[in-house]
């Protein structure tokens, strides 16, 4: 089981290097600075505020700190870039290791069980090569009633990351572990993401 923070060992890979450079010359230019407004349309509708919760690759952790401020008290965040992670146990030092679990890992390592799991820019970070590996790994930290739920892009890139994806190839990659509940395009998605944005909802099959 990982412990809040960042670990001095080196257990972690490439990627680890890759990101936390990009924290540290705030090489940012995925962040939103807000709260993502399909996730927040999603949370509004939990009634739920006990359910565990985990956001991977989980960034400045806008939908961590939303989550929070409408009172729900058991949520994870999960990154893999040291200098971000110390940014976070700062930035939520009234709830860490209370109502919210600040991890410093790699996602694909992480064990444990969520009812639900909040994708927002973590699967198009990723190398196209993960993907089943994503799909195996979001299957296992799954409770058996457990939902993934987030925002998947509808387009490709010139340059990556992000990497890019369509409906029919998520339709497949997801199929055979999830029943698909819910993959549509976003009416409320930010201006520049407008039109390139599915909302998906999951469940374990």
């Amino acid at each position: 089981m990982e412990k809040q923070g960042c670990t001095k060992t080196k257990a972690n890979t490439v990627d680890k290097k890759f990101w936390d450079e990009r924290w540290k010359e705030k090489d940012t230019g995925w962040d939103l600075s807000d709260v993502s407004p399909p996730l927040k349309e999603y949370i509004d509708s939990i009634k739920d505020k006990n359910i565990r919760i985990l956001i991977p690759g989980c960034g400045n952790a806008y939908e961590a700190e939303y989550l929070l401020e409408h009172e729900f008290s058991n949520v994870t965040v999960i990154d893999i870039a040291p200098t971000l992670v110390q940014q976070l146990l700062q930035k939520f030092e009234s709830y860490a290791g209370k109502e919210l679990t600040i991890i410093c890992g790699d996602f694909f390592k992480h064990q444990g069980k969520y009812d639900l799991i909040l994708e927002q820019t973590f699967f198009c970070a990723l190398s196209p090569s993960l993907r089943k590996n994503y799909v195996e790994t979001m299957n296992a930290l799954l409770s058996d009633e457990g939902k993934l739920a987030g925002l998947l892009f509808n387009k490709q890139f010139e340059n990556n990351p992000p990497f890019g994806g369509s409906r029919e190839e998520y339709m497949q990659l997801f199929g055979e572990k999830f029943k698909i509940e819910k993959m549509d395009d976003c009416a409320n998605s930010v201006a520049p993401r407008m039109g390139a944005e599915l909302f998906v909802e999951l469940s374990k099959k």
